[in-house]
């Protein structure tokens, strides 16, 4: 008997899983994903698609994801329903405040949070309703500094501007690989198109990196650099513009103070200074500083070796400082500031001033290291758990977060999560840290969720609103994720588990509406709740933002109706000139000369003669794997084997080393990892490189295709008090290691 197949469905969807937000076009069938492809009619990516994207139906269908939440009794978990879950944390966390203090609980927030809606709308409602100084999150492992640096020029912590790079025609790289991430800190689907695009119609691009990255590969000319030395590089190009007068402020010369200021500070660096110190010789740098200053649309972009170093925040403000200086900042085809259609601070208030930013409002209780953007160095939380004393952490709140893996010195964090008086984990995963937690709370799949990308709308290459319906319904019973986050912050609050989270949500919702529209707070509030939860909060940013319809006053403007009318998204064009409205300064204007970088710069100063380490280590990215959890999806597990040290043959001769053997790899303290050795003369001689986030190979986790090809983990090896002073970012990259291969340390 013949049984005909129901039809499969075909629906869009917006890639939740790195920064590029590609959009997805899905075949579905009987609650099933049978295909996931580039959907060619998405207004943004145009059809891109990277090994990611595929990997979603095995996100959905892993069996290792959790389903239900689990509670610890005994040392081990069991499966229990929600109001047995959310019971057991109202029973033991409260008691614990009340005792002892709001600042004795912390929250780590992981890199997934930010592609999640609910957890970006709704986990500062949590944070609110905790008063703690204990706040942590991966910013201050790969971008902190970045973020601090434009908050100090630009005014807000998000005011980050990017390659304008359908019109550009020199990009000068540093320390990224958008090939394989396809942008960090930019959202730029498919960079390899658009830099061959570039290339076509006579572009240039220059990759300074100590590896032959994917995009070094692409790019018409690499260098190499001594890891760590990027500010040296910059202070050397900068002061070549104004020693051989190449500075050429156009159109922002009356919007930019402390000019002179630079002018001076950068005086010491000439090129021939710095040449031994980051590597580059001398006419390279000013070669370089020439064609830059020379090319009508040019833009450098620095990333994430830039900001994971000692000198992160400076080597990120002098990025900037380079564009100004050559009039490519704020202009078509250099660094440009997007403009989002909902939730930018820089398109909220009065445009083209602001209060700025404020840091070091409160320090660590141990180190001393200072807040951003009210956040402490996740490098701070170990000895937070661990130092006796008034405010000592005592309970936790991770979400989306795997910092035993992520994060420095795993071994000592793991190790102090376990002196914890009480632990919640929101996540889908029993993974490396989550195993240590009380109780589990999973989120759903992303496939069961709405999207809309709060953040990288923000750092986009071209301005856009898209939005995504769920493809599934949720499990009955499964809150969503911001649900969850609700019901915390109701126990928090003092309103118990069985709170009424409806009037919770209105009442939350209608004071951030008195905040935006003042006396016509009761009306704006009547018109966005015929949405409820994230929805109403979206459509209530949308219709606020620049591009929205002002609650009726633009009839053609955006709400969130008319963007779910629209579900390949909606262009909102090209990035556009935005000084000055864009900037939130006290003065107006982009502040160049920021005095704690000029004071950090006696760092430098210090450090100029230093020798350089015979042998220093640096990770990499691979575009299978963006996160941890990522090893987890047989689409991305599968192929060779990803977590090898990368070594140049000449330091491999020196050391004793053959491909393919296992290498010990020793830091400061005698910490070690062993990995499979890779001769590769991509590396810079005296640079070696091993992968982030792996490491899958610790008791009591629940990640079985991980497991099985574990990898050596990094950060094992990385000291958790080096960091950026200023940013508190941790030092993940030229750190001075020991080589030996494991045969001949085994038998001395």
């Amino acid at each position: 008997m013949h049984v005909t197949q129901p039809a499969p469905t075909v629906v869009r969807r917006i890639c939740p899983l790195c920064e590029a937000s590609c959009g997805l076009e899905l075949k579905v069938a009987e609650g099933r994903v049978l295909s996931i492809r580039g959907d060619d009619s998405d207004v943004f990516s145009a059809g891109y698609l990277c090994p990611k994207g595929v990997a979603l139906k095995d996100l959905h269908e892993d069996p290792d994801r959790l389903r239900k939440p689990l509670v610890k009794r005994d040392g081990r978990f069991v499966e229990v329903s929600w109001d047995e879950a959310f019971a057991e944390i109202e029973r033991r966390l409260p008691p614990l405040i009340e005792r002892h203090g709001r600042n004795t609980a912390a929250v780590v927030l992981g890199n997934p949070s930010v592609h999640k809606l609910g957890l970006m709308l709704y986990g500062p409602r949590l944070l609110k309703a905790l008063g703690t100084q204990q706040m942590y999150s991966a910013s201050t492992l790969d971008q902190m500094p970045k973020q601090l640096s434009c908050g100090l020029m630009y005014g807000s912590w998000l005011s980050v501007p990017v390659p304008d790079i359908e019109r550009c025609g020199f990009l000068l790289i540093l320390g990224g690989n958008p090939v394989a991430s396809n942008g960090s800190l930019w959202t730029v689907p498919d960079f390899r198109g658009k830099a061959r695009d570039m290339q076509a119609r006579g572009g240039r691009i220059v990759v300074v990196d100590p590896r032959r990255s994917e995009t070094a590969e692409l790019a018409n000319e690499h260098l190499f650099i001594r890891p760590g030395g990027d500010v040296f590089f910059l202070l050397g190009l900068v002061h070549t513009l104004f020693d051989e007068q190449r500075v050429r402020l156009g159109r922002l010369e009356p919007h930019l103070a402390g000019v002179d200021e630079v002018r001076q500070a950068v005086a010491p660096y000439t090129p021939e200074r710095v040449a031994s110190r980051c590597g580059i010789d001398a006419a390279t740098i000013r070669r370089l500083a020439r064609e830059l200053a020379a090319a009508p649309q040019a833009a450098v972009y620095g990333r994430l070796g830039t900001c994971t170093q000692e000198y992160g925040t400076l080597a990120s403000w002098l990025v900037d400082v380079l564009n100004a200086l050559t009039g490519h900042l704020d202009e078509p085809g250099g660094m440009m500031f997007p403009k989002a259609a909902a939730f930018a601070a820089n398109t909220a208030g009065k445009p083209g001033i602001g209060r700025g930013v404020i840091t070091g409002r409160y320090k660590s209780r141990v180190s001393g290291a200072p807040e951003v953007i009210g956040e402490l160095p996740l490098t701070c939380l170990a000895e937070e758990i661990e130092a006796p004393g008034e405010d000592r952490v005592r309970a936790l709140i991770t979400i989306a977060s795997n910092p035993v893996l992520s994060a420095p010195h795993g071994e000592r964090l793991s190790a102090a999560l376990d002196t914890l008086d009480f632990m919640v984990s929101v996540d889908i995963y029993l993974n490396e840290t989550t195993r240590h937690a009380d109780v589990i709370l999973p989120g759903r799949s992303p496939l069961e969720d709405a999207h809309y990308d709060v953040t990288f709308s923000q750092l986009s290459y071209r301005n856009h609103a898209r939005y995504s319906e769920p493809v599934f319904a949720p499990p009955a019973g499964q809150p969503a994720e911001w649900q969850v986050l609700q019901r915390l912050t109701a126990i928090v609050l003092g309103l118990g588990a069985d709170a009424d989270l409806e009037a919770l949500d209105d009442r939350q919702t209608l004071e951030q509406v008195r905040k935006l529209a003042g006396e016509q707070a009761d009306a704006v509030f009547a018109a966005v709740s015929k949405h409820r939860g994230p929805q109403r909060l979206l459509d209530l940013g949308l219709r606020s933002g620049p591009w929205g319809d002002g609650f009726g006053a633009r009839p053609d403007g955006l709400t969130l109706d008319k963007v779910r009318a629209a579900p390949a998204g909606i262009d909102l064009g090209a990035l556009q000139p935005r000084v000055p409205e864009v900037l939130r300064t006290p003065s107006g204007r982009i502040e160049l000369a920021p005095p704690v970088l000029l004071q950090d710069l006696e760092r430098v100063a210090a450090d100029l003669e230093r020798p350089a380490p015979p042998l220093v280590i640096v990770g990499r990215r691979h575009v299978r794997s963006n996160n941890s959890w990522m090893h987890n999806l047989p689409v991305l597990a599968k192929g060779p084997v990803r977590c090898t040290l990368l070594v140049h043959p000449a330091d491999a001769d020196r050391l004793g080393l053959r491909d393919g053997e296992t290498a010990r790899l020793v830091a400061a303290g005698g910490r070690s990892v062993e990995a499979p050795v890779q001769l590769s003369d991509e590396m810079m001689p005296g640079v070696v490189s091993l992968p982030h986030g792996w490491g899958h190979h610790l008791p009591g986790t629940q990640l079985r295709v991980a497991a099985e090809r574990p990898g050596a983990n990094l950060n094992a090896l990385l000291d958790d008090s080096q960091r950026d002073p200023l940013s508190g970012n941790a030092v993940l990259s030229g750190v001075p290691v020991r080589l030996e291969p494991v045969a001949a340390s085994a038998g001395a």
